[in-house]
């Protein structure tokens, strides 16, 4: 019930900026000492859920820009679905999830500004470096268990690339449709789809926690503020992997 409680939280925090939480959810469930096998799924199925209505409500809205995503997910999608059917070392996999955890706390706490940033002259990157980028994330993404939109965010705010609201619609979709890619990839190699119904309570809690959050966020909750706690409870989960992952070493 405790992880539960803790799956909530974040999917309410990271929903709020459309994001789904699977980076902190690989971590907790690491942390928890689940099962290697099913952990980027449940990860995974858990991003599907919440950015399941991030993107519903933001596309609603009015949000999507088509032309901002579309390269991206060239890139994404193939790779995603790639890194999701490879087999890596448990090691590696904890470190990766520390590493990538670290950085992507730094990037949204030196860009939570950005995200109510009222700028009205905005500039996308051009479409060859936009599929490069969505590659390379995608196959770290797909690799681990998470959507990428977490890092991809970050990078278009620095970039200038749209609107506040358009970034947030374009990371949702680009989490979803990645995290289905990755899922079917570990699937693949795994078939252990029937295991996620075991995780109910999990399953429920995000989804409870994630419509919360979009709430918050369509009502013009500050998303700065927002940004800067998902961005600083990344951190703080970063380190305790980090602590994981060094000891584990040290054994």
């Amino acid at each position: 019930m405790l992880l539960a409680a803790l799956f909530s939280v974040i999917a309410l925090l990271y929903a709020s900026v459309g994001f789904g939480g699977g980076s902190s959810y690989l971590a907790l469930l690491v942390l928890w000492g689940l099962p290697y096998a099913i952990i980027p799924m449940l990860a995974l199925a858990c991003n599907i859920i919440v950015v399941s209505g991030n993107s519903l409500h933001y596309v609603r809205a009015g949000y999507f820009n088509k032309r901002l995503l579309t390269p991206y997910l060239i890139g994404s999608i193939p790779l995603s679905y790639l890194g999701g059917t490879l087999i890596i070392d448990q090691l590696i996999f904890e470190w990766l999830i520390f590493l990538l955890l670290l950085i992507a706390g730094l990037l949204l706490i030196g860009q939570h500004q950005a995200f109510d940033d009222p700028q009205t002259s905005y500039r996308p990157p051009s479409q060859p470096f936009a599929i490069l980028v969505g590659a390379v994330l995608g196959f770290l993404s797909g690799i681990i268990g998470i959507g990428g939109g977490i890092f991809l965010a970050p990078i278009l705010y620095l970039l200038r690339a749209g609107p506040p609201r358009q970034i947030a619609t374009t990371a949702s979709l680009f989490i979803l449709i990645n995290s289905i890619a990755g899922l079917l990839g570990h699937l693949q190699k795994t078939g252990f789809l029937e295991m996620l119904s075991a995780y109910w309570p999990l399953l429920l809690a995000v989804f409870v926690g994630g419509q919360i959050g979009n709430l918050l966020s369509l009502k013009h909750f500050p998303l700065r503020i927002m940004v800067l706690i998902t961005g600083l409870l990344v951190l703080f989960v970063s380190l305790r992997m980090g602590i994981k992952v060094t000891g584990l070493l040290s054994n």
